[in-house]
């Protein structure tokens, strides 16, 4: 989560059920499913006899619940989410699911994406006595669906979400329904499947199809860009939101963010990763890297990519460096201390593999550098001769204003650096990146479809003073 002039964005994962016995708990499992996508907070509401049951907290999923906790969220329908911040702003206030009594009845509410007008939405709602309990845009949402006079929430949510530019996934549970719902432009994943069960088929949603592997559940579709599809007693239902946008899926989902075993956007992860891989060994044949020993991936992003790249260049792919799994995701932890920690305590190369060898590293991406640096120093350490860096993403140029957690400008090192002084930062003998055209042609997007503005600049809506810097000193290369 990062922070745009008072409000923070949330990047996260969202999941629904309907109609099944079990309701917490299947939301549960497909939290922990999704648990890469948010390690800071974690909540579920049930559904229960017209009225909500929720229960949700700070730290992970498996921290959250136990079994006396999921006895407790009694019913057949229930929405979660998982969510990270930044140091200060890991509060309870800004947990979701975020839950109000409205007009209309009660609604619960969890939130993957960034609204970019959201500060214009708040001051404009507190101009006219709206009360904001945290500093997160969902309750932007909320506060719009209170405040609109219709008593049917399907005619709330169409008018209301109009009203929003950026990216939103949501789940919405009312005493009645499920809802799940994406914004025009699609930019956050949102997928449909069902359950078999000895009463007729239950209703599931997730932010990603990895999420229905671990439960059981039959992939239908995705939620349509524009979608607001819903499950009540009389069945499934489906309007748009009356605002129309080019198709701006994020290409950084396919990069980095999602799952490999997930179907995101139409394909699959792994398969995408490892085709960037291939054209990544493709663009670079006469750049002497098909004279190495070795490759490797860093783990665990870079593996598909990197057994791609092996494949196409003909060498030997090795596991160079071994994981320590029970350490998270260092580009999702909230201090650059924890980060630089995290690498030393999480990676650690196997001399056997690397010494005296010439090594090609792959990682996914590149974004401020400083924990390529470490790695290239790691991997010198084991004894390797020489240690091409090649990276299966363009290079990171601008920030992410709708959903994914990049730095600032002035702290992206291709923003700010040349490509012979970002290899000589990070160590390595030789440097490379993907091409743009090559992202695309593994995402299958070469006639559109995705938002690549972190790599070209291309922000596919206004961002309404999101992407004016910050005052005072801003963290530098290091």
């Amino acid at each position: 989560m990062s922070r745009r002039d008072g409000v923070w964005k949330d990047e996260c994962g969202v999941v629904g059920v309907w109609n099944h016995p079990q309701a917490s708990r299947m939301a549960y499992l497909s939290l922990y499913a999704i648990q890469h996508r948010g390690q800071e907070s974690a909540g579920i509401v049930t559904l229960e006899q017209g009225g909500h049951r929720i229960q949700k907290g700070l730290g992970l999923v498996a921290e959250v619940f136990d079994d006396t906790t999921l006895d407790q969220l009694k019913g057949r329908a229930g929405i979660g989410h998982v969510r990270y911040s930044t140091t200060g702003m890991n509060q309870m206030a800004n947990a979701q699911p975020l839950q109000a009594s409205l007009s209309n009845g009660p609604v619960a509410i969890a939130h993957n994406g960034n609204i970019v007008n959201a500060n214009v939405i708040r001051e404009e709602l507190k101009a006219q006595g709206s009360i904001f309990q945290g500093t997160n845009d969902t309750e932007c949402i909320l506060h719009l669906i209170a405040r609109h006079p219709s008593p049917n929430l399907v005619e709330c949510l169409q008018q209301s979400l109009a009203k929003l530019q950026g990216a939103y996934s949501l789940t919405v549970l009312s005493h009645e329904a499920l809802f799940a719902i994406r914004d025009p432009q699609g930019f956050r994943p949102l997928v449909i499947g069902k359950i078999p069960t000895a009463e007729g088929a239950a209703w599931v949603v997730a932010s990603e199809t990895c999420a229905f592997d671990l439960i059981g559940a039959q992939f239908v579709r995705e939620v349509e860009p524009g979608e607001i599809w819903w499950v009540d007693a009389q069945g499934e239902h489906s309007v748009r939101i009356p605002r129309q946008a080019a198709r701006s899926s994020c290409v950084f989902e396919h990069v980095y963010f999602a799952r490999p075993d997930s179907i995101v956007f139409g394909q699959s992860v792994y398969e995408s990763r490892k085709k960037a891989g291939r054209i990544l060994a493709r663009e670079f044949v006469k750049s002497g890297v098909a004279d190495c020993d070795v490759v490797i991936p860093v783990p665990d992003s870079g593996v598909p990519a990197a057994l791609g790249f092996a494949e196409e260049a003909k060498r030997p792919f090795e596991l160079g460096i071994i994981r320590n799994h029970y350490i998270g995701r260092t580009f999702i932890q909230p201090h650059q201390a924890i980060r630089d920690f995290g690498v030393k305590i999480k990676l650690n190369p196997q001399s056997a593999v690397l010494s005296g060898r010439r090594v090609v590293v792959i990682d996914d991406s590149l974004v401020r550098g400083t924990t390529s640096k470490k790695i290239i120093s790691l991997v010198r350490q084991a004894g390797a001769r020489e240690v091409h860096l090649r990276i299966a993403a363009p290079p990171t140029i601008g920030p992410c204003y709708y959903g994914v957690d990049t730095p600032e400008k002035s702290q992206l090192i291709a923003a700010t650096h040349s490509l012979e002084q970002i290899r000589d930062f990070v160590g390595a003998d030789t440097l490379e990146f993907l091409s743009l055209n090559g992202l695309m042609e593994a995402v299958r997007g070469e006639k559109g479809g995705y938002c690549a503005a972190c790599f070209d600049g291309r922000y596919p809506t206004p961002l309404f003073g999101l992407d004016e810097q910050p005052k005072g000193n801003v963290r530098g290369l290091e």
